[in-house]
């Protein structure tokens, strides 16, 4: 009788250690959304939805915390949602260091709204800054050799014949950006390391995200609408020197920020 009185004695002290254990994981899991909601506040809404996931896991847990006799399966079920939990916080955090990393070349050109990081309406305007620069993509270069007084064109590969070099690009879908005519702006650079660039034909500068002079080849303004990416954006570049031998480098910018790279090689 002793011998069973001991054996439920260190049964429930197990099983109140496993309960204090789990107890303070769900404490330290709320304090870490907590402390997410404090660092960024466009998550705050999805948090705290009273009818979204996480509230349901946190009524569930809070039910099976004030069981005074919880069972062994009240426990499993009690860690498996903890462990839920801290995956969704793991999620977030990835979040916001993604948000955070983009956001380092906009935090030097303004280091004032660095400053005024505490305040929840700057940090949701740089946010939504960064959310609608572009992105391009399947960017493709092509040296074009024209023949017959300008009606014939044959890709090439070798640098005597080039006459254009026709760049095509993709606009990829932004829910963000509003929409209208957005200004890109292309730098292509040459074997030799130099930009190539012509006033005649549309080359100037501009301004990089951080405030710094940026020369460019050509300029394009492409035509947006919200969500809804654009195809196939063409811009040609002449030039009336001949192109060298070698490999040649398309960067596209947006506000600032190098936004894609292509290249081609002429031989």
């Amino acid at each position: 009788m002793a011998e069973q009185k001991s054996v439920a004695e260190r049964e429930y002290s197990v099983a109140d250690s496993s309960r204090m254990v789990i107890e303070n994981d769900y404490k330290a899991a709320l304090a870490r959304l907590d402390d997410l909601v404090s660092k960024n506040t466009v998550l705050n809404n999805e948090i705290n939805d009273k009818d979204g996931e996480i509230a349901r896991m946190k009524k569930e847990l809070g039910s099976l915390m004030s069981k005074r006799n919880a069972t062994a399966a009240d426990l499993r079920r009690a860690r498996t949602l903890i462990e839920e939990l801290n995956v969704k916080a793991r999620g977030y955090e990835e979040r916001i260091a993604e948000l955070e990393g983009e956001n380092r070349s906009l935090t030097v050109a303004n280091t004032s709204l660095s400053r005024e990081r505490d305040s929840t309406a700057t940090e949701y305007s740089n946010i939504r800054k960064l959310g609608s620069v572009l992105h391009a993509s399947n960017i493709r270069m092509q040296a074009i050799d024209v023949r017959r007084g300008g009606k014939k064109e044959k890709e090439t590969g070798k640098a005597k014949r080039v006459d254009i070099f026709r760049i095509y690009f993709d606009i990829d879908e932004n829910r963000i950006a509003e929409d209208g005519e957005k200004e890109l702006f292309l730098r292509i650079t040459g074997p030799d390391g130099n930009l190539l660039s012509n006033a005649a034909y549309g080359s100037g500068i501009t301004t990089t995200a951080e405030g710094e002079s940026l020369n460019y080849t050509l300029q394009k303004e492409v035509a947006l609408r919200r969500a809804e990416p654009v195809k196939d954006v063409t811009i040609d570049w002449r030039q009336e020197s001949d192109y060298q031998k070698g490999s040649y480098r398309i960067d596209i910018y947006h506000e600032g920020f190098r936004i894609g790279t292509g290249s081609v090689t002429l031989h």
